[in-house]
Formats: C-alpha cells, structure tokens, sequence
C-alpha cells in the first residue's frame, strides 16, 4: 500500500459527518482526537478520513491550515498501523484540541498513539460483537 491521502479516502459528506458527531465514539491522544464510527462507504477505501481545528483556538487560518497540513501527513505516514489492523469501513474525523502551535514530531507521536488507541477499542468492540 502506497503512503498517499488520495481523494477517495476523503471524508467529504456533510451527512455522515453529521452522523459521526452524534453516533461516534471517540479516542484521545492529547492534543488530538479522533471520532469514529463503523459505517458502510461507497468507495472502495476502507477509511474515509477528515482533519479539523478549531477557530477558537485558532483565529488565523494559516495557522490552522499548517495544523492541518501538518496531520494529514502524520495520517499519510502512519495509516498502514490502521489499514493492517481492521477488516471493516469506518469514517474518522481527527480533531486538534490543542492550544499551541505543534512541531510536527509532536503531532507524529500523538497520531500513533491514538492509532493504537483506536485499533484496541475496535478490537474490543468487534470481540463484542461476535460474542452476542
């Protein structure tokens, strides 16, 4: 699998937006968070993935657009962690709750944790799933 964040594996639509917001579950990693939930997509990417700062902390776009830019290549370098580790399609929203402006080894790190966060709570859902 090639390292890339290719158009297909964008998180675009506003209703299963919507839908991750209210039904998702969520993993922490400070400063990141990432909400996810278990859905069919119509593309054939296991993941469909969207990155987001907030403007509170954040009141100058290029500031937020470095933070983004910054955790789309941490996602691009790290997703094999995800893809080798699930069997089903999820969407997933990464969230930056920070205050301070991030080096990129910090936003790296935070992103493999909360990877590996996110493939244990899966682990244990899908465990409970064929149990019942």
């Amino acid at each position: 699998m090639r390292p890339t964040y290719s158009k297909k594996e964008k998180l675009k639509s506003k209703k299963l937006i919507d839908i991750l917001f209210s039904e998702g579950k969520s993993v922490s990693s400070y400063p990141l968070r990432m909400v996810y939930l278990a859905t069919e997509l119509n593309s054939d990417s296991r993941l469909n993935v969207g990155v987001s700062v907030s403007k509170r902390h954040f009141k100058k776009a290029p500031d937020r657009n470095r933070i983004k830019r910054l955790m789309r290549e941490a996602y691009r370098l790290n997703k094999t962690v995800i893809f080798n580790n699930i069997t089903t399609q999820y969407a997933l929203m990464i969230l930056y709750i920070g205050n301070e402006k991030p080096k990129f080894s910090d936003v790296e790190s935070a992103t493999v944790k909360l990877f590996d966060k996110f493939i244990k709570a899966t682990k244990i859902l899908s465990d409970d799933e064929k149990i019942s």
